[in-house]
């Protein structure tokens, strides 16, 4: 029997206080088994917990942390910003830098909302699409994530396209019955849809790349797609780019992708990891928000001066030269490594990536580009998978359902180091 870690003790102590002992839920481990590792610091590319375990990470808080943990830029900007004052519920000169810095960097933004959060990011946007459109119904997909806001939490219904019904307690039928479901990359199922919906769609919400069913890429010609059924039927194409958002290109998927959706919203990125958030598109359609239109919406710690100091700071580092040439480079060859490795031992996968962020499944599939197939994968594989990385001292995602991500931080050495530990994993996962 192993020795209890700190880690445990902790687990054990945070669950009579705080729910299921963590305060959001793919940190408890339940997807694959045992005590998650409570971290005490992060430096770069590594993670450092409780028990002085090293760690080098593929999470990176879900995204955000693109240029590293602890960047010095960003920690020095952070500091001055707070011998200022944390909050003071007023404007500052900070957050029109930070808006400003936005919109030149994102192709469709002409004006942007700072808020707290991504799940506040989307809902926000729902509701100037429902209001701006003076329709009810939105239209999202499968194994897209959008944030928990009642309007989201759906799941499909009985059929193809039909509405969605709660998959949470406490959401009220009556606040999903407008929301429909469909496959991701099934351009065919969103033209049927549209050609039977009378009354008219508010919004297509979308992540650009899906990052929440794993790492599944557009098909060919899928998010143009949506933007022209959009644009003939007066429906608001909302891109949530909370994980792409300067994550897979500078100006977001919709650069990547060549694609002009109509509102955005971005994540923690834009805070260099702090609780920030927003949503911005066409100048028509932003100036509904209050108080310069009737669409109300606020938040006390909008723009607050902490994370657009680090926001600032980071979208400095990654708007130098050779900032994405060199993550996806980086990225390339991870996922290309671990491939060849899986494929040496006969591992049946499947990898995918869209600049730094990447995916992998387990299945017997050729591709996976929907939530279908990607629940085709073998969960127990993932999971002797994930724990063999983890003792070998690799952080990835606890769940065969959620996206890998890289930061400058990580380089040749670092992936060096996390091959080695693929190739020592991989071997065990052909023993029965």
């Amino acid at each position: 029997m192993n020795p209890m870690t700190q880690s445990d003790t902790l687990f054990q102590r945070a669950q009579h206080s705080i729910p299921g002992g963590v305060n959001s839920p793919v940190r408890a481990f339940k997807a694959v088994g045992g005590t998650p590792p409570f971290i005490q610091s992060a430096q770069g590319a590594r993670v450092v917990d409780v028990d002085n375990r090293h760690y080098i990470d593929y999470i990176g808080s879900w995204g955000p942390m693109i240029c590293g943990h602890a960047h010095p830029e960003v920690v020095e900007a952070v500091q001055k910003a707070m011998s200022r004052g944390a909050s003071f519920g007023a404007p500052t000169e900070k957050e029109v830098q930070l808006a400003e810095t936005i919109i030149n960097l994102v192709p469709s933004i002409e004006m942007v909302r700072l808020v707290n959060s991504g799940t506040e990011a989307t809902m926000s946007a729902v509701r100037l699409a429902r209001a701006a459109t003076g329709r009810d119904s939105l239209l999202m997909f499968e194994g897209c994530y959008h944030g928990h806001g009642d309007a989201f939490l759906a799941k499909a219904g009985s059929g193809l396209a039909t509405f969605g019904v709660p998959s949470s307690p406490g959401v009220p039928q009556a606040t999903v019955q407008q929301t429909l479901t469909l496959p991701y990359n099934n351009l065919q199922a969103v033209n049927d849809l549209f050609a039977r919906h009378d009354a008219g769609i508010a919004a297509v919400i979308v992540e650009p790349v899906a990052g929440n069913m794993g790492c599944v890429p557009p098909e060919p010609g899928f998010l143009q797609g949506l933007a022209t059924i959009c644009r003939r039927h007066g429906t608001l194409l909302i891109f949530d780019e909370v994980m792409t958002g300067f994550r897979v290109a500078r100006g977001g998927a919709q650069e990547l992708y060549g694609v002009t959706p109509d509102l955005t919203t971005l994540g923690k990125i834009i805070g260099g990891g702090l609780p920030v958030g927003a949503y911005g598109g066409r100048r028509d359609l932003m100036q509904q928000i209050a108080p310069s239109g009737p669409v109300y919406q606020a938040g006390t710690l909008s723009g607050n001066p902490l994370a657009t100091a680090a926001g600032l700071a980071t979208l400095n580092i990654l708007s130098q030269p050779g900032f994405y040439e060199t993550l996806e480079w980086r990225c390339q060859r991870l996922c290309a490594g671990i491939s060849s490795i899986l494929e040496s031992n006969a591992i049946p996968h499947v990898a995918t990536r869209v600049g730094s962020m990447f995916g992998l499944f387990f299945t017997n599939n050729k591709t996976v580009k929907n939530f279908d197939e990607a629940n085709t994968s073998d969960r127990i594989r993932f999971n002797r998978w994930f724990h063999g990385m983890l003792q070998q001292g690799i952080f990835l995602a606890p769940s065969q359902f959620e996206a890998g991500f890289l930061s400058i931080a990580h380089d040749d050495a670092i992936i060096d180091a996390t091959l080695d530990a693929a190739q020592q994993v991989a071997f065990t996962l052909t023993v029965p």
